[in-house]
């Protein structure tokens, strides 16, 4: 299950002028999105980067969601000599899933 967590937000490229983080290929502007991901008994807040055009409007916190053509790609950098890693986030699209009704047959 994959839930909402935080309203999506633009991705900015450069925190001190503001500038939107584009994708490379369709020159869409991207957009983070924060969920809940719940796997095995575990929650975990993953925050995704989106193009635009992949999330709906009106998408808010709660709202349970499908995401299309999930990625998680590993990454490393050096800033100031200290070396960072972890695991970058993306997918297509977002799609607000069908609620579940309880005591619905599957």
């Amino acid at each position: 299950m994959v839930m909402v967590a935080q309203a999506p937000r633009p991705k900015l490229k450069d925190r001190r002028t503001g500038e939107m983080a584009m994708d490379a290929e369709t020159g869409a502007p991207l957009v983070t999105l924060d969920v809940t991901f719940v796997a095995n008994g575990e929650a975990d807040i993953l925050s995704l980067t989106v193009p635009q055009p992949g999330i709906p409007e009106g998408l808010a916190p709660g709202m349970l969601v499908t995401l299309t053509r999930l990625i998680a790609r590993p990454w490393e950098n050096e800033f100031n000599g200290q070396k960072r890693s972890g695991i970058a986030f993306r997918a297509d699209a977002v799609t607000v899933a069908a609620p579940v009704l309880a005591g619905a047959n599957a």
